[in-house]
This record gives C-alpha cells, structure tokens and sequence, in this order.
C-alpha cells in the first residue's frame, strides 16, 4: 500500500488543537486524541465518569478551541424541549408567530448531565442531533454547520434516565476520563487552576478550517482487506450479543477509524485504525441485552459492552 502524507497545513492546525487540550486534561492524551476524532468524523461525543473528574473541563476545551459559537445546557428534570430546541411566540407586533431559536443552535455545544432529563427531551435533543435539523410547528430550521455535541453523564446514580439503546447510538463514541496517575495529579495540585487555563483559551481552529478538515477525513481510502476486517468484527458482534452492531453503526466505526488514520498523517485505512478506536465506539453499543458468558447469561450493563468489544477486537482475526 503506497504512504501518503497530508499537507503540513493540516497536520499543524491538529498538533496546536491537540496541544492545548493536553495542557487542559493533563495525562489523558489519548482520551484527547479520540475526542477529537469525533469531531473530525462529523460526530458526537458521550463523556461517562463520576463526578469531578474532568468530562466538564474537557467539553468546555474542545468547544472553546474551536472557533464556534458555544452554548452550555445544563439538563435537568424540569427541562422541555421547547427549553433546548426553541419555540415560537406570538407577536403582536406582527400579529405572527416568531420562531426564537433554542440554545441548540450553537455551533459547540456542551449539554451537561444529559440523563438527568426526561426521556421526552432527551428524544428531542438527539433527534436533533441526527437530522442536523430542528423541526418546530412544521417547519424545518437547519443546525449549524459544523454542528458538535458534547453530553456528559454520570453513571448509576439516582435521579437519572438511562438513555435507551436507539439513542445511545447518536453518539459515535462514548469516552471516560479515570482518574489521574500520581503524576499528572501533582501537575494539576500545583499548577494553575483550570478555571482560569480555560478563560484563556484561544480558538486554534476556524469554523472553515474544520470544514475542510472534515472533508480531508471523509476522503480517506479504506482498502477491500480493511472493509473484510470491519464486516468480520460486525458479524462477530452480532453472534456474540442478541442484537449486534447495525448497519449504521459501521458506517460509524468506518468514520472513527478514518479520522484516526487522518491524525496519523496517513489518507488511507490500516486495520491498527479500527483496533485504536474500536472501544469506544463499540462499547455503547453493546452495553445492554445480554451476553453468555460459561452457559450463563448476564446482564449487559456498565462496563459489559466494553469488555465484549475489546474481546471481539482480540478474537476476530485481521
């Protein structure tokens, strides 16, 4: 397979937004470099962790070194839909209704504790976040583009609305931060706070420079060999869990793995891409019904999905 490299121009616009997220997030490059994979591929990120551990921190510097506009929704139970999409009022002026348009119309958005919310505005929000479209009283309003979401969730905790399978599948990946090693702990204790590291971030990236990013990653080359190792781990998705990866949730592994081997400065596809970001995307989506493990079947629950992907990426040979 002959090598290609990428124009300097791309690779330089990707160290500057890599760099400063790592002086953000210290010690995590690697959750880092997925997280802007997603960006790269057109998809939405899931952060799932407990409390306290950066999945905020990390939202606010992807979308602040973007040059997009940023909205911040903070999801709790009382929240509607009209609160996240928009509605339209009466005005009297016009004796017409006026469609005022929600905080989803951002070009960055950072939706906080999403399955604190009802279900029906969850449903809302990520038919949204698919359609790239808003429809309100029959009329369709276009999202902007580039279009980004971050939701962050913490898991097994009261109050909460699990969020089904059908709409897990809205987000290509799904991340989670841990804790920091001892090292990269005693950088954070003793540096700045990391308030104020995000009150002076600059965008790195431009709105047309990510357009054209996202082009450069949609036209990555997967080889025949490298389609027959995705079709092989989709089917052994589907004999190893009642439901499977779908259709769709090729096309979004084969996004994944293409903005992966973008970064590595390479225009086509490698096996090692789909490895490097398998997990991720697969864990979320077979995170529920039920996997037989020794004649005994066992819930698919937290982490079940994630050690089944990561079983699948070591079973199914290249």
């Amino acid at each position: 397979m002959p090598a290609s490299t990428l124009a300097p121009a791309s690779t330089a616009d990707l160290s500057r937004l890599l760099d400063q997220l790592n002086l953000i997030i210290v010690g995590k490059n690697r959750v880092i470099r997925l997280a802007v994979a997603v960006l790269l591929a057109r998809g939405h990120l899931l952060l799932e962790d407990v409390p306290g551990v950066g999945k905020t921190t990390l939202s606010q510097a992807l979308a602040l070194s973007i040059g997009l506009e940023f909205r911040r929704i903070q999801f709790t139970s009382d929240l509607l839909p009209a609160d996240v999409l928009g509605n339209s009022i009466f005005d009297a002026t016009t004796r017409s209704f006026i469609f005022h348009r929600g905080p989803l119309f951002a070009g960055a958005v950072l939706v906080d504790e999403i399955n604190r919310a009802t279900p029906k505005t969850q449903s809302a929000l990520l038919e949204a976040m698919e359609e790239r479209r808003v429809s309100i009283d029959g009329v369709g309003h276009d999202l902007p583009d580039p279009f980004f979401v971050v939701a962050t969730q913490n898991p097994r905790q009261l109050g909460t609305f699990p969020l089904p399978e059908s709409q897990l599948d809205r987000f290509l990946m799904r991340l989670h931060l841990g804790f920091p090693d001892a090292e990269s702990e005693r950088a954070m204790l003793l540096g700045e706070d990391r308030s104020a590291l995000l009150r002076g971030l600059e965008p790195v990236l431009s709105a047309e420079q990510l357009r054209d990013l996202q082009g450069e990653v949609a036209a990555v080359r997967p080889a025949p060999a490298v389609v027959a190792y995705l079709q092989a781990l989709l089917a052994a998705s589907r004999a190893r869990h009642p439901v499977g990866l779908s259709p769709r949730a090729g096309l979004a592994f084969l996004r994944a793995a293409k903005a992966w081997a973008f970064m590595e400065g390479r225009d086509y596809l490698m096996p090692e891409d789909l490895q490097a970001v398998g997990v991720a995307v697969m864990g979320h989506r077979l995170a529920s019904g039920t996997q037989e493990r020794g004649g005994v079947y066992a819930s698919g629950v937290g982490d079940e999905g994630e050690r089944l992907a990561q079983e699948l990426l070591q079973e199914v040979p290249v």
